[in-house]
C-alpha cells in the first residue's frame, strides 16, 4: 500500500494540473469567453468613439471664435425655454431614432 501512495499522489497531481489548464480561469474553455468579451467591447469602443466625434464636432462648431448661429440658436432655446408666442414646440422623444 505505501509503494502505490507515490504514484498515486502524483496522477492525482498530474489530473489535477491537466483539469486546472483546460476548465481553469486561462484554460482552454475560457478562450472562448475572452473572443466574445473582446467582442463586447469592441461595440462598445464603437459606440464611444461615434459619441465622442459628436460631441467634438458641437465642441466645433460652438467655438467662441466662430460660433455656428444655427447651433447657437438651438442651444439658447433648448436651455432657457426662448420662443415666439406664434411658434409651436413640438417636443421629441431623444430615444428615438429619425
Amino acid at each position: 500500500m505505501n509503494r502505490a501512495a507515490g504514484p498515486a499522489i502524483a496522477v492525482m497531481v498530474v489530473l489535477a494540473m491537466i483539469g486546472y489548464i483546460i476548465f481553469g480561469p486561462t484554460g482552454l474553455y475560457a478562450w472562448g469567453d475572452y473572443g466574445q468579451s473582446v467582442e463586447k467591447q469592441r461595440v462598445i469602443l464603437s459606440e464611444l468613439t461615434k459619441k465622442q466625434n459628436e460631441l467634438q464636432n458641437r465642441v466645433n462648431l460652438l467655438d467662441r471664435r466662430s460660433v455656428d448661429p444655427d447651433l447657437a440658436e438651438e442651444y439658447v432655446r433648448e436651455k432657457l425655454g426662448a420662443y415666439h408666442q406664434d411658434e409651436y414646440i413640438i417636443p421629441m422623444d431623444k430615444t428615438a431614432k429619425p
